[in-house]
């Protein structure tokens, strides 16, 4: 179980340190700290993926400690641990870089669901990409963006010059393009970059809480309001807050950001003390925000106050040549995650460099993602390709062939025919019923089809 990951527990009390022990010693390797002096050595030999940190302390506080994580490492995911006297000082944590905080006496539940909501770390992307060499090309990127191609050169570009900026940005593109990565890039590498990088998409918040989400409430506000919750925008303060798919707001909270914009402040819902916040903000959408604009669903002002600096990242159809490099990466990080080697075939990287990926650089992801889940052997083969991509390459390079060669309709539609039927001759023994099966079909039209098409039996 050394692939564990680790967690340093700091706090003075033992008892709060046994009960976290017995909480968590079956699914994480855990680390432990009487005081900040103990838990700053630790850190420095160990290097945990989390910590659990109590903010009064003899020593150092937990509000010390917490600032000196966040020099050294950033993507280190901090949870502090707070009496309810002390919830104003944790609430001032997380504008600190602390990812949330527990009060005591805790709940159990409340222990391991927040635990697992935060891996892995929301800040994991830090600093200037890598530049290297593969197959004899040159790669710019900034941490997991990777590219090859001039469109992308473009973006870097643009991300370097606005990086150090405080306007605001919208980045645009298809859904999977990688958009959050671009806004990580852009605040990884400017001014803020110690400070918090808040994401939130809109689309997944529904319209009655994401007021509350952005603005924060006060304790009573509503039912189930038990204590006071800052929101994204004040939890940001100082750092940048990353709204995806702003393009679903409503008109209403549209409104509200406007203002924010405007006014840099707010008001919690139930509040009434109105506080200054100084937030970089950078959207995103996949949605034509001009044509809503026609529609009356989004907001010209608005509109006109985040397309500051417009950024648009092209599809990955658009940008093939980057496709074996992002298939690269990927099998890299899936080697360090599950520890398997894997490589693709030439005629299966040439499958997927054919495919149009309507689902961009996610998509392309999740397939390797599977594969290396899936797929015992090492060497990635066509037929290991999910079948759907296959076909729909057939459908494309089949098009493709008409047009090119003017070959007519029924021409290619039977040599389209005849390898399907053959492949699934092939995979059967030639064993018509299986094969009849195998293509959803009866064996009365796969004989016919055969007589047809002039296909002779393995035997003939």
């Amino acid at each position: 179980m050394e692939d564990r990951k680790k967690i340093l527990i700091v706090d003075d009390e033992l008892a709060v340190r046994e009960s976290l022990r017995m909480i968590l010693e079956r699914e994480y390797k855990l680390l432990m700290a009487s005081n900040g002096e103990k838990a700053l050595k630790i850190l420095e030999k160990e290097h945990p993926h989390l910590v659990l940190l109590d903010i009064i302390m003899p020593d150092l506080n937990g509000i010390e400690i917490l600032r000196r994580i966040k020099e050294k490492d950033g993507a280190i995911t901090v949870i502090m641990i707070t009496a309810i006297k002390t919830v104003k000082t944790a609430v001032e944590s997380m504008k600190l870089g602390a990812y949330d905080y527990l009060n005591k006496p805790f709940d159990l539940n409340e222990v391991r669901l927040l635990i697992k909501k935060a891996f892995p770390a929301p800040n994991k992307n830090q600093g200037m990409g890598n530049i290297e060499k593969v197959e004899g090309k040159k790669i710019s990127g900034f941490d997991n963006i990777v590219s090859r191609t001039k469109v992308m050169e473009k973006i870097f570009a643009a991300i370097k010059q606005v990086a150090s900026s405080k306007a605001t940005i919208l980045i645009t593109g298809e859904s999977g393009t990688g958009k959050e990565l671009v806004a990580k890039a852009i605040h990884f590498n400017g001014p803020r970059k110690n400070r918090p990088f808040i994401a939130i998409n809109c689309s997944a918040v529904p319209e009655t809480l994401i007021e509350s989400e952005l603005f924060g409430y006060e304790k009573g506000a509503f039912t189930n309001a038990f204590k006071e919750c800052p929101g994204k925008f004040e939890i940001a303060d100082s750092g940048t807050l990353f709204l995806d798919e702003i393009g679903d707001l409503s008109l209403t909270t549209q409104a509200k950001i406007l203002r924010f914009l405007q006014e840099k402040e707010l008001t919690r819902l139930g509040g009434t003390k109105t506080q200054k916040v100084d937030v970089r903000m950078i959207a995103a959408t996949n949605k034509d925000l001009e044509k809503s604009m026609r529609e009356g669903s989004f907001r010209e002002d608005l509109f006109y106050r985040i397309n500051v600096v417009p950024i648009f990242i092209p599809q990955l159809r658009k940008r093939k040549d980057d496709i074996p490099l992002l298939v690269d990466h990927f099998l890299n990080v899936m080697v360090k995650e599950e520890g398997k080697k894997m490589d693709i075939s030439p005629k299966a990287m040439e499958i997927l460099m054919d495919y149009d990926w309507p689902g961009n650089v996610r998509e392309l992801e999740n397939i390797i993602e599977r594969m290396a889940i899936l797929i015992k052997k090492e060497v990635v083969l066509p037929e290991d390709l999910p079948s759907y991509i296959k076909d729909k390459v057939k459908i494309k390079f089949l098009k493709k062939s008409v047009l090119e060669n003017r070959a007519s309709f029924s021409e290619v539609k039977e040599d389209f025919e005849k390898k399907l039927i053959f492949e699934a001759l092939k995979k059967t023994d030639y064993v018509q019923t299986r094969a009849a099966r195998l293509l959803g079909t009866t064996r009365r039209v796969l004989k016919y089809k055969m007589d047809k098409l002039g296909i002779k039996k393995a035997s003939e």
